[in-house]
């Protein structure tokens, strides 16, 4: 029986509007796809989602390498727009008493990003890479958050817009979902006897 259903955030419940990247490379006169591709180079991005540095650190960093502070501050003061219909489902979720959690490859400012952008309030725990030191697909974040929650890997349905993230939690035995979608994730919800 599924007790709790962890959530990926970026990419699941918040979206990075299309585009804006680009724009602002063209008004700084960058290279097209620079600071994408310098945010989530290696080793950067796993030092900033490890805690290893801090946002603030990173999107210095990224200023660095691309040559431009103003577009990597601008780059990183995005703000992501929600998919209402996920927070929606959350609530269903919770009515019917189950756990609901995000399980995020998150940066330092996660917290306050949940509670500045409304999500905070339709969520029961928080699990932050940056804090716990691991990222996905890692088997110890996802045992971390069974160890959390006090459940067993069959007990957590857990949804993720990266396939390459879920290999860590089914071979826990965590039911898992490839996100594409809201209306595929409540068949598979359904399908799992949650909803």
């Amino acid at each position: 029986m599924i007790r709790a259903v962890v959530f990926d955030l970026d990419g699941v419940i918040r979206h990075f509007p299309f585009g804006h990247s680009d724009e602002i490379e063209h008004c700084h006169h960058l290279e097209n796809g620079i600071l994408d591709a310098t945010a989530f180079s290696q080793p950067l991005l796993t030092e900033v989602t490890t805690g290893l540095i801090s946002r603030e650190q990173w999107i210095c960093r990224i200023g660095q390498i691309v040559g431009s502070c103003d577009a990597a501050n601008e780059w990183g003061e995005q703000i992501p727009q929600l998919d209402q219909s996920i927070l929606q489902l959350m609530d269903i979720l919770r009515n019917r008493g189950i756990t609901v959690a995000i399980l995020t490859n998150g940066t330092d400012t996660i917290p306050d990003e949940l509670i500045a952008q409304g999500i905070r309030k339709h969520i029961d725990r928080v699990f932050n890479s940056a804090f716990i030191g691991y990222i996905k697909p890692d088997q110890r974040i996802f045992r971390h958050v069974l160890d959390a929650l006090d459940i067993k890997g069959p007990e957590v349905f857990f949804t993720d817009d990266s396939r390459s993230k879920l290999c860590g939690a089914a071979e826990l035995g965590f039911v898992t979902h490839h996100f594409q979608g809201v209306a595929p994730l409540r068949e598979a919800l359904t399908n799992a006897g949650v909803l």
